[in-house]
Order: structure tokens, then C-alpha cells, then sequence
């Protein structure tokens, strides 16, 4: 099964702090990401990798990542995952769950192909479940 990482994992992975400092679920999700990468189940979209690039502030860096994620080529997004989105933003609104617009659009795109999502980031998760019972 193809693996969407959300943008707080790539971070994770990619950006931030030394592993050494990972806490347990941190270590068991790069641990997860990293396998799948070995796999070629990883998937990225467009949203994602313009979040992972956005806010470096030397020139440098950002083409070190920039040079890193272009193993990764982005899956196509169509107007129904937009669709599925804006549905999506709206189930989540009426039972009270805020949901950003990237966090909701990779919510629609992983339902409707039946991906699996790796996320480190707790603001996702009640948006994904919303959507995954009804998608």
C-alpha cells in the first residue's frame, strides 16, 4: 500500500533535530517513513513538498531538500480530490474539527486511493478519521 507522509514527518525526517533527540514516536515514525522509502511506497503531492521547501531561509539548504525530494515526483491531484476536500472541510466544521486546507486535501487524496497517511501531527488525525468513514 502506497504511504502519504504528511509535511510534519518529512520535517521530521529531513529538517529538524538530530535523532538522537527523537522521543519514542518520533524514532518509530522515520523508522516507518524510512522503510517505505526503501519500499518505493512513499507519495508525495504538490501541497506537501511546497510546505517541506517553504521557510528555509538559506539559499543552500533549500536546494540541498529541493535536490532530495526530486526522487520524489508529485501524484496528480484532480478536481474530485478538491471536491472531496471542500466535503471533507465541511464534515470536519460541523462536528467542530478545525482542519487546515493542506491536512484536509491529503485527507481527500489518500481516501479516495486508498493509501495509507504517516502524519506526527495531532491536528490531521480527527480530520482523517472524519473523512476516511465517509469517503
Amino acid at each position: 500500500m502506497k504511504l502519504l507522509a504528511d509535511t510534519s514527518v518529512w520535517s521530521l525526517a529531513l529538517r529538524r533535530r538530530t535523532a538522537a533527540s527523537f522521543n519514542a514516536n518520533e524514532k518509530r515514525l522515520v523508522a516507518v517513513f524510512s522503510e517505505a522509502i526503501r519500499d518505493g511506497r512513499v507519495v508525495i503531492i504538490g501541497p506537501i513538498r511546497q510546505e517541506i521547501l517553504s521557510g528555509i531561509k538559506e539559499q543552500a539548504q533549500f536546494e540541498k531538500l529541493r535536490t532530495t525530494l526530486a526522487a520524489f515526483r508529485d501524484e496528480p491531484i484532480d478536481t474530485a480530490d478538491y471536491e472531496d476536500a471542500a466535503r471533507g472541510y465541511n464534515l470536519c466544521r460541523a462536528q467542530g474539527v478545525q482542519c487546515g486546507p493542506v491536512d484536509i486535501l491529503i485527507c481527500a487524496v489518500a481516501t479516495r486511493r486508498e493509501w495509507s497517511v504517516l502524519a506526527n501531527d495531532a491536528v490531521l488525525r480527527p480530520c482523517l478519521e472524519i473523512v476516511a468513514v465517509v469517503g
